[in-house]
């Protein structure tokens, strides 16, 4: 099983004990007034918001840019190849080892382009989803402190097996988090 999973499943359960054991040592009605629970799922809300949504079309449009650049590096190394085998019968064997090391360093050239080309867009991915997470729990956050929830969870990956769907803040956060986001954009 992933550690990171199993670190999150604990914490889960001791957060839940927790909230049980208060529960029941408070007792009554009184509990029910001291213990609000909510849950958010984080990976909907950054899928879902409009700065989710632009951040995806930009890494979508910066996909597209670089696949252009390496299908073309790609063609240029496949043409080479194919010259080297029509012309491999009449070329001296120093003209054709000289080739077969442009081929070479073209293939080197065009694994390097691929290789810079996903750890760019897996930088920027990281990035995007980095920042647009961290301002998501801040509204989490803020949502959680003005109408005093007790705790507010993330629903990773289902861990939350079943809930009264009133506990679920996503839409409440992603409808404030595209509001402040317009605000902001307003403000530039």
């Amino acid at each position: 099983m992933n550690t990171k999973t199993d670190v999150k499943m604990y914490a889960f359960v001791l957060i839940c004990t927790a909230i049980l054991v208060a529960t029941v040592a408070v007792r009554g009605s009184f509990a029910a007034d001291l213990v609000r629970i909510g849950y958010v799922d984080l990976r909907v809300a950054l899928n879902e918001s409009d700065a989710g949504k632009r951040a995806k079309a930009e890494l979508e449009s910066l996909i597209k840019t670089k696949q252009v650049a390496i299908d073309e590096k790609g063609k240029t190394v496949e043409k080479m190849k194919g010259e080297l085998e029509k012309q491999s019968s009449v070329l001296s064997g120093d003209a054709k080892k000289a080739k077969e090391e442009e081929i070479e360093r073209l293939l080197r050239d065009y694994q390097r382009l691929v290789q810079d080309s996903q750890a760019e867009l897996k930088k920027k991915e990281d990035k995007y989803t980095e920042t647009i997470i961290k301002e998501l729990r801040e509204i989490v956050e803020k949502i959680g402190k003005e109408e005093n929830y007790s705790v507010i969870l993330e629903n990773v990956e289902g861990i939350i097996l079943y809930s009264n769907k009133d506990l679920d803040l996503t839409e409440r956060v992603l409808k404030k988090y595209n509001e402040l986001k317009a605000k902001d954009n307003g403000k530039k």
